[in-house]
């Protein structure tokens, strides 16, 4: 048996996880509740010049599986990981793996092109590019107090 070092924050975030998804909370004030799943993958975003790069970890997903849709500036990955059954000969003695449907969703920021987003599926890995735009820049007008 090997040592697993204890992570308090880790735990803390599945505690709020399986927290929200038993009180059907997922959304932010005036957006409807967005739809929760069994699991959630691991997701990095980052940014560079050009645009945000999302990569979510969805092993033994089929690609088939996966939905991505942007809607009102909500960017949200749905998938599924299908549970393995027991076949003659074969039985289960430990089941760790989290399996079913999940979905993550994240608020675009106002300066992307929602409509050039491009997606990749690759060993597991879902990779998504959203371009950036342009956004004007306004300057500050001055009001003149009566």
């Amino acid at each position: 048996m090997s040592i697993i070092k204890w992570n308090p924050a880790r735990e803390i975030e599945d505690l709020f996880d399986r927290y929200s998804r038993a009180i059907g909370w997922s959304g932010n004030g005036n957006q409807e509740l967005l739809k929760t799943g069994d699991w959630s993958p691991k997701i990095d975003i980052s940014e560079t010049e050009k645009a945000f790069v999302i990569k979510a970890e969805i092993p033994e997903v089929e690609k088939k599986d996966v939905k991505v849709t942007v809607d009102q500036g909500v960017l949200t990955i749905q998938g599924e990981r299908k549970m393995e059954k027991e076949e003659k000969g074969k039985k289960f003695h430990r089941v760790e793996r989290s399996f079913g449907s999940f979905s993550r969703s994240f608020t675009l920021p106002e300066n992307v092109n929602q409509k050039q987003v491009k997606a990749a599926f690759k060993d597991g890995i879902l990779s998504l590019e959203i371009p950036k735009v342009a956004v004007a820049k306004t300057k500050a007008t001055e009001i003149k107090v009566n």
